[in-house]
């Protein structure tokens, strides 16, 4: 029996401990199942979703950085209709809380989709993808401009009743207004930061390394920006987050909460070690017992309460 609470709430999804998978990261969790024990995480959130199958960018996808790594996959995936006939089903059996990360080519695709999830009883929560570019708005991604991102979130709100989570973009001039942009829209929750923007030369063949010219950064380099934002976000909005970017360690987990982020997701960190989510969920623990708290809400916030 534990020793203390690690059970935390965001609007209307309950997680055991505050730690679920980096979108993208984790595959289905099927693929995960050897290393991780599924029910054992707070969450599982599964790769990014769209309407149709999507064969993803032109190799190379994917580009390693000093600390962290590109990546351009470009949304691979079999589309809904698979994922709710063949994948869901699967990893429903964990019954660990599925959060399903939703994307689309226009603001229409947000509201199909989540309306089609929304029949499933085994979705626990949406996680809106506003990164993606808008086809209608010449290619700039929802989550840039504050009217589209509010169009899109907004959609999906009118087409589901589960938890939605909009999972925000750093490349933005004001983090704090595209959150509260997020609120006013009717998202029940934060997911921040999604990955920044970069590129990567090869200085031998003097072209750009990914196919796609440039892709996300992920890992350690954007711990200190994504800890930035929910720090000021967390403080601006009554929303609970999901604080993400460059968390490997318990350590980054824990600043993440005390940051305040009500729960944490583990990304590149599961492609450097592939339990990295069982090590932060009982380290995360251990620092509770170890600073005698015994609810992990009481550190929530912290660093600014």
């Amino acid at each position: 029996m534990s020793k203390v609470n690690t059970t935390v709430h965001l609007s209307g999804l309950t997680m055991k401990n505050p730690v679920t998978t980096g979108s993208g990261t984790f595959g289905s969790g099927l693929e995960m199942k050897d290393y991780v024990d599924l029910t054992k995480l707070g969450a599982i959130t599964v790769k990014g979703t769209t309407l149709e199958a999507r064969p993803g960018n032109i190799s190379p996808r994917i580009a390693e950085t000093p600390a962290g790594i590109l990546n351009s996959i470009g949304l691979e995936n079999p589309g809904v209709d698979v994922f709710i006939k063949y994948i869901l089903p699967q990893v429903a059996k964990y019954e660990t809380p599925i959060i399903v990360n939703i994307a689309g080519s226009s603001v229409e695709d947000y509201g199909e989709i989540s309306s089609i999830l929304d029949l499933e009883e085994n979705v626990a929560a949406l996680e809106i993808n506003i990164s993606c570019p808008n086809v209608k708005n010449g290619g700039m991604a929802f989550g840039t401009n504050p009217q589209t991102a509010y169009d899109a979130i907004h959609q999906v709100r009118k087409n589901t009743s589960k938890p939605i989570f909009a999972k925000l973009s750093p490349n933005v001039t004001d983090i704090v207004e595209m959150a509260k942009v997020a609120e006013k829209a009717g998202a029940d929750g934060l997911s921040l930061i999604n990955t920044l923007l970069g590129m990567a030369i090869d200085i031998k063949k003097k072209r750009p390394v990914l196919g796609n010219v440039m892709g996300g950064l992920s890992g350690p380099a954007i711990k200190p920006v994504a800890l930035r934002m929910v720090y000021q976000v967390s403080q601006a909005v009554n929303l609970p987050i999901i604080g993400q970017g460059g968390i490997v360690c318990w350590e980054d987990a824990v600043e993440f909460l005390l940051a305040g982020a009500t729960a944490v997701s583990v990304g590149t960190g599961n492609f450097l070690e592939p339990d990295a989510t069982m090590k932060v969920a009982e380290g995360i623990e251990q620092y509770l017992i170890d600073n005698g708290y015994s609810d992990v809400n009481e550190i929530i916030g912290l660093a600014w309460r």
